[in-house]
């Protein structure tokens, strides 16, 4: 082999060692595999190289399966410590999560609760509040029955933190009586039988209130703009736009 060549080899096999001899358990085993290919007669020009035969070597050389092995071992070790370190964090805070303490005047009464960040309005007014007239429908703020008016407007409170209502004025369908009478625009739902399975009614009183509040006398194309994302599955919305234009002219409050 030229000398060139030789050099080369040798530094070769003399990387592959450095290589193995820093991973923590392999270095020996491979060491004392590639020291028979390392000896000192590389180094001298013109000597030349003695392979092991095969025959001989099967004993004490590291067999392929057994390097894997070993490798996988050390570096299963290696690797260990990192994840045991990663592994709190990865454990959630079964008391991790923030509430916050508002205050709301509903129906025109102030009111404070200690809320978690995550529950949303509808929640607060049934289940803290008992206020039970606002229905939950789809949840995801498509349907109009949960609607409630929040300084004035109406709102899809199932899409509303109840934390974004802190120091607000809400109302519901319990707040639109007053001193056991019903309200002029309660009373014009029943008289056009505008409520037939009473599911949607409240979310519909609320906007069709949210509109007489703004616009006291509206046309039919006002109403109809007015409750468009009011769902009635009974589909009797020709009745609701009947009822709201009585209510405005008989004076809704």
């Amino acid at each position: 082999m030229p000398r060139r060549g030789l050099l080369l080899h040798c530094k070769a096999w003399t990387n592959t060692n450095a290589l193995f001899t820093s991973v923590h358990g392999l270095g020996p085993c491979v060491q004392s595999y590639i020291s028979q290919f390392s000896s000192s007669s590389c180094h001298t020009p013109g000597s030349d190289i003695k392979y092991p035969s095969m025959a001989k070597s099967k004993k004490k050389n590291l067999s392929r399966r057994g390097f894997l092995k070993g490798t996988g071992a050390a570096l299963a070790v290696a690797a260990a410590p990192a994840v045991e370190a990663q592994s709190p964090a990865l454990t959630p805070s079964s008391d991790g999560v923030p509430r916050t303490s508002i205050r709301i005047t509903v129906n025109g009464t102030e009111r404070r609760i200690e809320v978690e960040d995550r529950w949303t309005l509808v929640e607060v007014l049934r289940d803290h509040f008992n206020l039970t007239g606002t229905k939950i429908g789809c949840d995801r703020g498509e349907c109009g029955a949960c609607t409630v008016l929040l300084d004035g407007r109406p709102v899809y409170s199932c899409s509303n933190l109840a934390v974004w209502a802190d120091g607000r004025s809400v109302q519901t369908v319990e707040g639109l009586a007053q001193n056991g009478r019903l309200d002029p625009l309660q009373q014009a739902f029943i008289e056009h039988d505008a409520p037939q399975c009473g599911f949607c009614t409240s979310g519909q009183l609320m906007s069709a209130k949210g509109l007489l509040m703004r616009n006291s006398r509206p046309t039919a194309n006002d109403v109809r703009a007015a409750m468009t994302g009011n769902i009635c599955r009974c589909a009797n919305y020709n009745h609701y736009v009947e009822a709201v234009l009585a209510a405005s002219k008989g004076g809704s409050r």
